[in-house]
């Protein structure tokens, strides 16, 4: 799998840390991929339509907002799920609502080489996503992400799709990030042979 590839450096700090890390699988499909395998993981898993044991039958936007960091996680896995959601606006939430869901305190006692990827985003998006969409490209994916607090740490495409790892360093409603920032729905990409897939991203409430 690519995350756990990416993780390789890291592999032998993961599998001493104790507690494990905590990772939120979103539209969980199995529960022997990869990262359950690895055992480096306490993982959550959730998915609209659970279809079977071990994965629990939530909607990640009704999912109840954490009340401390013991209900946050290290890593938030959204894979082929963002462009599942049917309207602009709501996957400018979905990415709003997962850095609620990352704990970005700095714990001290982790290697410094953990310290260094999470908290983090694991995103996969269908190529044509982003590479041949009339209303996004990378560099609009980037200016939203960079918005909420991500950096980008890896990234890889193949013929079908594009997968991302993200660092959340800010959180929205820190710091700098704490403006009136917006992204409405804007052609970056004209042709009549693009997609319409987009991302429309609205100040929070404040």
């Amino acid at each position: 799998m690519v995350l756990m590839k990416w993780l390789e450096p890291t592999s032998e700090a993961l599998s001493k840390t104790e507690p494990k890390l905590r990772l939120l699988e979103v539209g969980a499909l199995s529960t022997s991929n990869a990262c359950s395998r690895s055992g480096h993981f306490d993982v959550q898993r959730i998915d609209l339509n659970s279809q079977g044991d071990g994965i629990l039958q939530q909607d990640f936007m009704e999912r109840p907002l954490p009340k401390s960091n013991a209900d946050k996680f290290d890593l938030i896995s959204l894979s082929l799920v963002l462009n599942y959601v049917p309207d602009a606006p709501g996957r400018g939430e979905m990415l709003k609502r997962t850095c609620q869901f990352l704990d970005t305190r700095h714990r001290i006692d982790r290697d410094a080489g953990v310290q260094a990827v999470f908290p983090a985003l694991f995103l996969v998006l269908p190529a044509p996503c982003v590479t041949n969409a009339r209303y996004m490209d990378e560099t609009r994916l980037g200016e939203i992400m960079n918005s909420l607090g991500y950096v980008m740490l890896q990234r890889k495409q193949t013929l079908k799709l594009v997968y991302y790892l993200w660092q959340l360093h800010t959180l929205p409603s820190e710091g700098k990030t704490k403006t009136k920032v917006k992204f409405p729905k804007k052609e970056v990409n004209p042709g009549a042979t693009r997609n319409n897939f987009s991302i429309v991203l609205t100040p929070s409430r404040t």
